[in-house]
């Protein structure tokens, strides 16, 4: 592979620009810069650094020079030590690796509004931003719908995307810094622009993790712009602009980054009171969200709770379910207003009143639907009392299996867990075989308020069909977590009921991984050793357990 590389390199020089700029030479050149050697990228980005702006942002080029500026924590944990004495030779001709990213952030600086505000050049200089702070992000989580649009996952807060970190240079640092100066000198664009926006989200996500209090001065800024611009209204401006879609983008990446002290003088100033209006807009919910998602504190978090909780019913009917789920979240988080936040749920679901409905919570939380709804009831039913009805269980919403989730791991989960013990055993299965309900059965397993009598009440309703979980891929997983948590004695029957099916488990494209997991083959011919290894096998996970408690 390395005579290869050398060769095509060696074939490439005198057109890296030209290479760079077409559209099938552009990829090929970036999948060999994943492999290239130190001296290799090198040259390629000397070359590429006499054209600096007008590759950036080139359709083509501007992906060739973020792949090459990605690759400078591989670099420099091999170092730029030559092959040869001729690569050795193209290296010192190409320069240091710091000298040519040093080059490309003058001409950055330079030309910052113009790159900023460029589609391809924004992707060059968010990755600069990355490379002067020694950190590369994951990217955003996108994907193409079936009519093409872009569907975008939720926004991860700081520190639950995965990171690479490396070392980098002091001065690395101070340019770092010294860019970020740039956002101020045209802040409005920086903020209402939808390219440009892009880089000051990525600067802060960094600078938040290397340069806190650069961070807060730009946090600073943009909530100084947003809040000076037409200040005749009556109301708040900033709130005017978190229903504007770029501007409040920017503003979520700004809640997530602030310290407590910035973020309760910023709630204090601009979102207290209108919490309730926000989470109606089809906007501004998202960065409700986001707040909720960033409080830091108890206190600051109850004033929250006790100015939203009462307008649960109004967010659930606008459909903006992530509001409700981060408020339970935080529930959860901060240990505090858990029960109240389940009874504001059941009444948002119309289950609180009369008691007996209580019993239903579960489903309806799922289903996302209301009493009524779900039940088929109509206006004049409203305060009836429950009645057993056979109406089973279809789809499972991703929002409701995430309330579920936050709310098996209350403190005190006793009415929702009484609600899941009493679905039927066919809704448990339809729970268990759905992608987004199979979590639940994770949360049940693993929360540490739920007693394994409660736990157990639940399970024992899955027996019997054991097999039809198998035979799913979301099933078969359950199944799995089921298995590592369970005794020997319920391992033993969970064995002998699909040992009894093992030929259909083999032929099928989940059950089979079933029948090696649980050793069912043994399970048939040798019981005892099968049982001996099952003995030892929950040993070794209990003592596990026991060491990461300590």
């Amino acid at each position: 592979m390395g005579l290869f590389l050398r060769n095509v390199f060696e074939e490439v020089k005198g057109i890296e620009f030209a290479l760079a700029t077409d559209t099938l030479g552009s990829v090929v050149l970036q999948r060999l810069l994943e492999l290239a050697s130190p001296p290799q990228v090198l040259h390629l980005l000397s070359v590429l650094g006499n054209h600096s702006f007008q590759v950036s942002c080139h359709r083509s080029g501007a992906h060739v020079v973020q792949t090459a500026l990605l690759q400078y924590s591989r670099l420099r944990e091999h170092g730029q030590q030559a092959a040869g004495a001729e690569e050795g030779a193209e290296e010192e001709a190409a320069g240091t690796l710091e000298d040519i990213v040093l080059h490309l952030c003058t001409d950055v600086k330079d030309k910052f509004l113009k790159y900023n505000e460029n589609t391809h050049g924004s992707f060059v200089v968010r990755s600069l931003f990355q490379i002067l702070g020694g950190i590369v992000l994951q990217q955003e989580n996108t994907r193409k719908s079936s009519h093409g649009r872009t569907v975008k996952g939720r926004k991860a807060t700081p520190g639950s995307l995965p990171l690479i970190e490396f070392e980098v240079p002091k001065h690395f640092l101070e340019k770092l810094e010294e860019l970020s100066s740039c956002f101020q000198e045209n802040i409005a664009v920086f903020v209402t622009g939808k390219i440009a926006s892009l880089v000051l989200q990525v600067a802060l996500r960094v600078l938040h993790r290397k340069l806190p209090f650069v961070c807060a001065e730009l946090c600073d800024a943009v909530v100084s712009f947003l809040s000076s611009c037409n200040p005749s209204t009556d109301c708040s401006s900033l709130l005017m602009f978190l229903k504007d879609q770029t501007s409040s983008r920017v503003l979520e990446e700004v809640l997530l980054v602030l310290d407590g002290k910035h973020l309760k003088r910023l709630f204090n100033s601009h979102f207290k009171g209108q919490l309730l209006v926000l989470s109606a807009h089809p906007i501004a919910n998202f960065t409700i969200q986001r707040l909720l998602a960033a409080l830091p504190s108890k206190k600051l978090f109850t004033t929250v709770f006790d100015e939203l909780s009462p307008g649960l019913e109004d967010v659930l009917a606008k459909g903006h379910m992530g509001v409700i789920t981060e408020l339970i979240a935080a529930c959860r988080r901060h240990g505090c207003r858990q029960e109240e936040g389940l009874t504001r749920l059941m009444e948002a679901f119309h289950c609180a009143e009369p008691v007996s409905r209580q019993i239903t919570c579960s489903p309806l939380f799922l289903s996302l639907l209301t009493y009524e709804i779900f039940f088929g009831k109509d206006d004049s039913e409203c305060a009836t009392e429950h009645q057993e009805s056979e109406r089973p269980l279809q789809d499972i919403n991703y929002h409701g299996s995430l309330l579920m989730q936050h709310l098996l791991h209350f403190s005190s989960p006793a009415p929702v867990l009484l609600s899941l013990a009493a679905m039927t055993s066919t809704d448990l299965v339809t729970l268990a075989r759905s992608q987004a309900g199979s979590h639940v059965f994770d949360a049940l397993l693993t929360s540490s308020c739920i007693a394994e009598k409660q736990r157990k009440k639940v399970l024992r309703k899955l027996k019997g069909h054991c097999v039809q979980l198998a035979c799913s891929k979301s099933g078969s997983r359950v199944l799995d977590r089921i298995w590592n948590v369970a005794s020997l004695t319920m391992k033993q029957e969970m064995a002998q009921e699909l040992a009894e099916r093992e030929r259909e488990l083999q032929s099928d494209l989940f059950g089979h991984h079933i029948v090696r997991n649980f050793a069912l083959m043994h399970f048939l011919k040798r019981r005892g050793d099968w049982e001996e290894h099952q003995v030892a096998e929950n040993k070794r996970r209990k003592l596990f357990a026991e060491l990461l408690e300590d």
